[in-house]
């Protein structure tokens, strides 16, 4: 692969999906894009740059962004968020929701669906707390493979024994041959869709708790503006945001403030001027692509 054409692969990769490659990292894309070069019949990588180049060649596009994506993740990932959901975000929107019974939860980058059944489960185990009421699970990927591995919600030995507690396993789980099947009524409170973050999400609604972990890592520091701005306009004022342990929105934006003494959890800050805060008056501009 010659300069040019990894510096192709760059923007291309940092236009389609945010993730900012920096110029020591040829290697990775390499190891991720060799597989899809054969399975497509190219010669090489740089017959598969010519081929990303021509007309019509969406399927091939996805293919190359979902193989650059990464999307390790296990149930109940760090614990902290969880237990900041259990102890802060659900007693406060319980208290606060009592009139209209409906609460909103959107996993940003559900991965193959252990992030957005693990608060399933937390919400299925509260029991007779939240009988009665409307909760909704939406979860969204810039990868389509791994949504559809998360809507059948089947995973490996080895996958429910990454943070899942075995308790869980037998009260949630059915073992499937070689396989573990999460009941259908879990499944069933989790809606899952493709959707990138770098498009315009507001015609999702509000939500009243947002998880965006572990992606934002992935962005140069102008998209990291542009995505966390917008989160803050389709929360609702009293809601929540968890980032990841290495992310946070200071720095970066007024839109949104750290809650005292929860680590990686956020609330709107309403007093931000313009109710957007940018950090920089440049920042404003976001290329947005179909996901």
């Amino acid at each position: 692969m010659t300069p040019v054409e990894f510096d192709y692969l760059r923007h291309f990769l940092k236009k389609k999906s945010g993730l900012a490659l920096s110029a020591d990292k040829q290697y990775l894309v390499e190891s991720r894009l060799l597989p899809i070069a054969r399975r497509v019949g190219a010669a090489n990588l740089g017959a598969l740059v010519a081929r990303l180049r021509e007309p019509n060649s969406e399927a091939l596009a996805m293919q190359v962004v979902e193989a650059m994506t990464t999307n390790e993740t296990f149930f109940f990932r760090d614990k902290i968020p969880f237990e900041h959901f259990r102890t802060t975000m659900m007693p406060a929107l319980l208290a606060s929701r009592a009139a209209t019974k409906r609460i909103r939860i959107w996993c940003t980058s559900a991965s193959s669906g252990q992030e957005p059944y693990s608060l399933a489960m937390i919400l299925k185990d509260m029991g007779a707390a939240t009988a009665g009421w409307r909760i909704d699970i939406l979860a969204t990927d810039l990868a389509s493979g791994v949504i559809e591995k998360a809507r059948r919600g089947s995973y490996s030995q080895f996958e429910v024994q990454r943070g899942l507690p075995i308790g869980l396993l037998i009260k949630h789980f059915t073992q499937v041959g070689d396989q573990w099947q999460i009941a259908p009524d879990i499944r069933a409170m989790v809606q899952y869709r493709p959707l990138n973050l770098l498009c315009d999400f507001a015609n999702l609604g509000m939500f009243d708790v947002i998880f965006c972990r572990n992606v934002l890592i992935y962005f140069d520091e102008e998209t990291k503006i542009g995505v966390l701005n917008r989160l803050a306009q389709v929360m609702a004022p009293d809601g929540f945001l968890a980032l990841g342990a290495a992310e946070t929105v200071v720095g970066l934006t007024r839109a949104l403030k750290p809650i005292p003494d929860k680590r990686g959890l956020y609330a709107p800050d309403r007093s931000a001027e313009s109710g957007v805060g940018m950090m920089r008056s440049g920042a404003a501009k976001l290329t947005l692509v179909a996901g």
